[in-house]
């Protein structure tokens, strides 16, 4: 079995990132697809998201990056079945200092991950709002990054170079890398602005774009509080049914790419 590894990112903080993160990795673990979610992001917020604490005294993804501890020694399970987490702190903060010495800077995360290819379905990463060592070692362990970007101008103006650092690191650092697709976050339909932005976004980036938003919706704001995903806070809500929707988007996109490629090495 092969592992679907996702890195969700933007350099642009409150964008709606860690909210994707928690509950696209929620819904692949309704569906029986075995998930592990990586929180890579200093401030830990997929990890009290999903009702943890941010304790330094237990192993999470800066132990493993430091070499302290096996990677399958970090895995926590969580409350949701087929979901498992592998926590993070303030201490991650420490490693975009302590990774700059490493040899192999940039590959640190994939070979930890390398242990624990064929153990999950689908592993998905949430980055930190930065494009510094640790999401550049998140790009170099995946194969696809899902891009959420908020229906605002200031939001579109870090989109261009998001793409350029993605294919820059897939031109240097791992051919494997695309983009699975850009989701759309904090969609208000009221907004002209909104709308507009929504039309120049897909005008330019056609298909990349996930035909479902997440609209604004207070439930899915609420959620992070209770420590919960949305789906488990409230299934009925407009937020809940959007990642639903964009999940479902997410496994087709992945489904169609191993079919057409699987469809060019028979042919070869």
């Amino acid at each position: 079995m092969r592992s679907n590894i996702i890195a969700i990112a933007n350099q642009k903080g409150g964008v709606g990132k860690t909210t994707t993160a928690v509950n696209v990795a929620t819904t692949l673990a309704a569906v029986r697809k075995k998930t592990l979610l990586i929180d890579f992001d200093p401030q830990a917020n997929a990890t009290t998201g999903l009702g943890y604490h941010c304790d330094s005294n237990s192993s999470g993804i800066y132990e493993v990056l430091s070499g302290d501890v096996h990677i399958s020694e970090a895995i926590s399970p969580t409350n949701i079945p087929h979901l498992d987490i592998i926590k993070s702190s303030m201490d991650l903060s420490a490693a975009e200092i302590e990774l700059v010495s490493h040899n192999r800077r940039e590959f640190v995360l994939k070979e930890c991950l390398s242990s624990l290819v064929g153990g999950y379905d689908y592993v998905i990463i949430d980055c930190p709002p930065a494009l510094g060592l640790l999401t550049i070692n998140a790009f170099a362990a995946s194969q696809k990054v899902l891009i959420p970007l908020q229906c605002e101008y200031f939001a579109l103006e870090g989109l261009s170079s998001l793409i350029k650092t993605i294919r820059r690191i897939k031109n240097a650092l791992n051919p494997s890398l695309d983009i699975l697709g850009i989701l759309l976050t904090m969609h208000d339909r009221r907004s002209a602005l909104c709308q507009m932005i929504e039309d120049d976004v897909r005008k330019t980036l056609g298909a990349m774009v996930f035909n479902s938003v997440i609209p604004r919706n207070v439930k899915v704001s609420e959620a992070p509080s209770h420590g919960k995903p949305v789906l488990l806070y409230d299934i009925s809500c407009s937020g809940s049914q959007a990642y639903v929707k964009v999940t479902s988007e997410i496994l087709k996109r992945i489904d169609n790419e191993y079919a057409v490629n699987h469809k060019e090495k028979s042919a070869r």
